[in-house]
């Protein structure tokens, strides 16, 4: 597994923690930062995860926003967290990061969704993402 690939996915445990906690990502944020200093063979994985928790903290409306837009008849509160988080990663990726094409954002977030939701969630997310990935052309 890459080191982008275990960052999104501790990015995603963050996110879905603050989720299912109901507390602020950045309160999540800190106690991961603490104990990452505590854990320096992952520290390639942290550095990439920050980012996108960070970036999708600054973005968090407008990231929303295109979720909302391109999720037909499903609001963000009737996903799954798990599609949730992973959309908001897969979106912050899209939009925000220029360094990873948007075919390999989308793979990722399909194949976490495949491993990690509803049978109905790895096609949610294709497409989605899909259709986000489009409008910004």
């Amino acid at each position: 597994m890459s080191a982008r690939t275990k960052a999104r996915k501790r990015a995603l445990d963050m996110l879905y923690s603050a989720d299912m906690r109901q507390v602020p990502v950045e309160q999540v944020l800190v106690a991961e930062a603490e104990r990452a200093v505590n854990e320096p063979e992952r520290q390639a994985s942290w550095l990439y995860a920050r980012e996108i928790v960070d970036g999708i903290v600054d973005h968090r409306d407008e990231i929303d926003e295109l979720i909302t837009t391109h999720s037909r008849g499903w609001t963000l509160e009737r996903m799954p967290a798990v599609d949730r988080a992973l959309l908001r990663i897969g979106v912050w990726e899209i939009v925000y990061n220029d360094e990873v094409p948007d075919p390999v954002a989308i793979s990722e977030a399909v194949e976490a969704a495949t491993v990690l939701s509803t049978d109905d969630s790895a096609g949610f997310v294709n497409g989605l993402l899909a259709a986000v990935s489009h409008a910004k052309r």
